[in-house]
């Protein structure tokens, strides 16, 4: 008899204008306990988009932080709507319940580009793909990814939004 996915994921934030959509694997516990996406205060989200869009999210509160980041064309979800897991490691994911990323297609039909942060979330890179949609894998922003630094990701993260027409470069 098998067990059934303990922990359940957010509903994406995503609006019919969304050009860039970020897809996480699936919220660690930090995000979990505070009902927000990139809770954890060492994930690098939040700090790397902020520099790239010019836009204060470390100082705003999360209903904020949000609606600033929809208004600049950015949305944010994840690959699985629910699995059970031990602590917050990707590795840790059992029984994940895939979220139907074809709605993505349906509800942003201008969108542009599709990141996977880290990856977990790209092993549905073949999914999004088949959406028509441009779709990359970045460096995970969590911080148990140390191989690279913040200005290393930072880098990363500036080309895609930059070639998503979000930024300059």
């Amino acid at each position: 008899m098998s067990q059934t996915p303990d922990l359940a994921a957010f509903p994406p934030l995503l609006r019919a204008d969304t050009r860039v959509m970020v897809l996480g694997s699936f919220p660690g516990v930090a995000s979990l306990k505070a009902q927000a996406y990139y809770a954890h205060p060492r994930n690098q989200f939040w700090p790397i988009v902020g520099q790239i869009l010019g836009e204060p999210f470390a100082e705003l509160d999360y209903p904020n932080r949000v609606e600033r980041l929809l208004s600049r064309g950015v949305g944010l979800w994840d690959v699985y709507g629910a699995c059970s897991r031990e602590g917050s490691l990707d590795s840790a994911i059992r029984q994940p319940v895939p979220n139907d990323l074809g709605r993505l297609a349906r509800e942003a039909p201008g969108l542009r580009l599709i990141i996977h942060n880290g990856a977990e979330s790209a092993r549905r890179i073949h999914e999004t793909r088949a959406l028509g949609v441009e779709a990359v894998r970045l460096p995970s922003t969590s911080p148990a990814n140390a191989r690279l630094s913040l200005s290393e990701k930072l880098e990363h993260w500036r080309a895609a939004f930059a070639r998503a027409g979000l930024t300059d470069a």
